[in-house]
């Protein structure tokens, strides 16, 4: 590469395996112009969702969130199964199994085939 052709980029890089900044300089609008990023309109767009989102995450509520435990999450997942198998119990059709019936005489139709022979 010639050295009148030697990359200008002064972005801040992160290194992937210990997140500390390369030895580039950084500067957070280098790759674009203030002009540009204001008058953008996407940019503006994706900085409202981003604020917005900031302020639906509410850090002390974080906080106070409750994490069960190995064995509690097991537990419900066994009760929720229990109910599960309960509910399909009470929607099963009971008395359905086939009954064998004798049959039984039909004297019509006997008398029918008897004048047929």
């Amino acid at each position: 590469m010639a050295p009148s052709v030697a990359s200008k980029r002064t972005s801040k890089r992160f290194s992937t395996f210990s997140a500390v900044s390369s030895l580039a300089a950084s500067d957070s609008t280098s790759h674009t112009n203030a002009s540009s990023s204001n008058g953008d309109p996407r940019m503006q767009e994706i900085k409202e969702w981003t604020q917005g989102f900031d302020r639906l995450e509410q850090k002390r509520l974080q906080q106070q969130r409750y994490q069960p435990t190995p064995e509690k999450t097991d537990s419900l997942s066994k009760l929720a199964l229990g109910a599960k198998v309960e509910r399909a119990l009470g929607r099963r059709m009971t008395d359905q199994d086939a009954t064998f019936r004798p049959k039984l005489m039909d004297e019509k139709a006997g008398m029918g085939r008897s004048r047929l022979r």
